[in-house]
């Protein structure tokens, strides 16, 4: 058999899925490319749910260099149907979008409380800025001018009201005197 024209050598021992099933593994064996001698495991997963016959019509479908993955794929959705009967890969990825959905749905809070946070220390800032100035930028308002008059009772008492509504306009107006602590 060794000399034989297009054998092509291989290791001494058969394909996962010639040993599987019982059968001579040939040189132009469908499976052996995919499943070696040591994945019988894999080959009886897949032959488990899908059958060999209906593997081996699947691969000589695709295209030879499209055949790995889809290899894999059956070896993956074999394993799921197999460790959930009724859901399989749509089980599995029915949790992975509700684990996706309760992540984004705890970033947003975190976003949202990020942003509220970020926004108390602005508002921290400015107070504190505010009310406690640094010694370089200290700018003091104009000293608001008061009516100079020699004898005060003339103001309270005798003063014009034109006088006494610029004098109380000007001393109302708290804005202009600063409030240190």
């Amino acid at each position: 058999m060794r000399g034989t024209k297009g054998y092509e050598p291989r290791s001494s021992s058969s394909c996962a899925a010639c040993k599987l099933l019982k059968r001579r593994c040939t040189p132009n064996c469908l499976f052996a490319p995919y499943f070696h001698s040591n994945e019988c495991k894999k080959f009886a997963k897949v032959h488990k749910v899908f059958g060999a016959s209906n593997v081996s019509k699947i691969l000589i479908e695709v295209p030879e260099k499209q055949r790995e993955d889809t290899v894999n794929s059956l070896a993956y959705e074999a394993e799921a149907r197999l460790r959930d009967p009724v859901y399989g890969c749509i089980g599995a990825i029915a949790l992975l979008q509700r684990k996706m959905m309760e992540l984004q749905h705890d970033l947003d809070i975190a976003k949202d409380r990020l942003a509220h946070c970020r926004a108390l220390a602005a508002t921290a800032t400015a107070t504190t800025t505010a009310t406690i100035p640094s010694v370089d930028s200290v700018t003091l308002p104009p000293f608001p001018e008061f009516s100079t008059c020699n004898d005060l009772s003339d103001i309270f008492c005798h003063g014009s009201s034109s006088q006494l509504s610029t004098r109380l306009e000007t001393v109302d107006d708290f804005n202009q005197i600063p409030y240190i602590f």
